[in-house]
């Protein structure tokens, strides 16, 4: 169907000198028959009206995938099902958009004068209202689509969008400032068997873990015999060393606290832990401290405890979160019970 235009009607009271106003002849480059508020629909309302179901039927195909990609989420997740949803749901919403310019809002070709005018302010406040048309189309005469469809459709499909920020995981909450480490925990072998106060001679060192966690990541601890070198009790309090006999024993978590690489390294001529990655060193005498390479801050000690029978056990988890410093981890202390004995 061929739509009909309508002549350009000229407003405005000033002269040929002030722009193409009242009393300025027609300019010769423009056609006099152009109509600026045209849309391939306009003279067709029942064909529009289909236009209008069918990209509302279009966007709820979106509403629907992203309700369903919410679901499958929420049930554990396939990649490709989710794929399928996505390209389904953006699909759907970009050709109800492309359809909506297409066919319902303005946008034919509309030529304008290279003449050389000055425009008046009349003219000035008519090129404003004629860039407005466009989205007073949008919004008033399809408020069917915008305001029924579009709006509730781009709401559920914005909350689906953003729920695959579940797959970084769950929230840390407060598990990074303890380990597996509890008040009794018998110290083990990576084979399960318990350590005795015996079982470490002096200088050595053994690599131990909480009774029944065996396989926790954080929870590795170094155990060392440092003899009867005297040592620096973190806080000023007592508890951390066991000794017995010519044993000094101290434990210190054996996650670095730079790269979080595992410090299996132990310099007995100067009592200092070493990590192997990047070389950082600490002083075992110093409650470990770093006095050299990356790591910002010390091992966290593990306070230890002997049983009647001579086994080792720990009084409590590490008194600071163990290996690299994390992004809400100011003020340690704040989370951690005062040392006792």
């Amino acid at each position: 169907m061929t739509a009909t235009k309508y002549p350009r009607i000229v407003t405005g009271t000033h002269g040929p000198e002030e722009g193409a106003g009242a009393g300025t002849p027609w300019p010769d480059d423009v056609p006099p028959d152009q109509d600026d508020t045209w849309y391939p629909l306009r003279d067709d309302p029942w064909r529009a009206r289909r236009m209008e179901y069918l990209i509302a039927g279009l966007w709820g195909i979106t509403a629907v995938c992203g309700v369903a990609l919410m679901v499958v989420y929420w049930t554990g997740g396939q990649t490709q099902i989710e794929g399928g949803l996505l390209v389904g749901a953006t699909g759907a919403l970009g050709t109800g958009l492309v359809l909506w310019a297409r066919f319902l809002l303005p946008g034919h070709d509309v030529t304008a004068s290279r003449g050389h005018h000055v425009s008046s302010s009349q003219e000035r406040a008519a090129v404003v209202e004629s860039l407005s048309r466009g989205t007073d189309a949008m919004m008033s005469r399809r408020g069917f689509l915008v305001k029924k469809v579009l709006v509730p459709v781009g709401g559920i499909f914005g909350i689906a969008a953003l729920w695959p920020l579940a797959s970084l995981g769950p929230r840390p909450g407060r598990y990074l400032y303890h380990t597996k480490w509890y008040p009794g925990a018998r110290l083990v072998t990576e084979d399960n068997r318990a350590v005795h106060v015996s079982d470490v001679m002096v200088d050595g060192l053994l690599t131990v873990f909480p009774e029944g966690y065996i396989g926790d990541a954080a929870s590795p601890a170094v155990l060392l015999n440092i003899g009867g070198a005297a040592v620096q009790e973190p806080y000023g309090e007592q508890g951390f060393e066991v000794e017995s006999g010519a044993n000094g024993l101290v434990c210190f978590s054996k996650i670095c606290t730079h790269a979080g690489c595992a410090v299996s390294l132990f310099n007995v001529l100067s009592m200092q832990l070493i990590c192997p990655c990047h070389q950082s060193t600490f002083d075992v005498l110093q409650g470990c401290k770093p006095v050299f390479g990356p790591a910002p801050r010390p091992l966290p000690q593990l306070p230890l405890g002997v049983r009647a029978d001579g086994y080792l056990y720990a009084k409590h988890d590490f008194y600071q979160p163990i290996g690299p410093g994390f992004w809400n981890r100011g003020g340690d202390n704040q989370y951690f019970p005062k040392v006792s004995s």
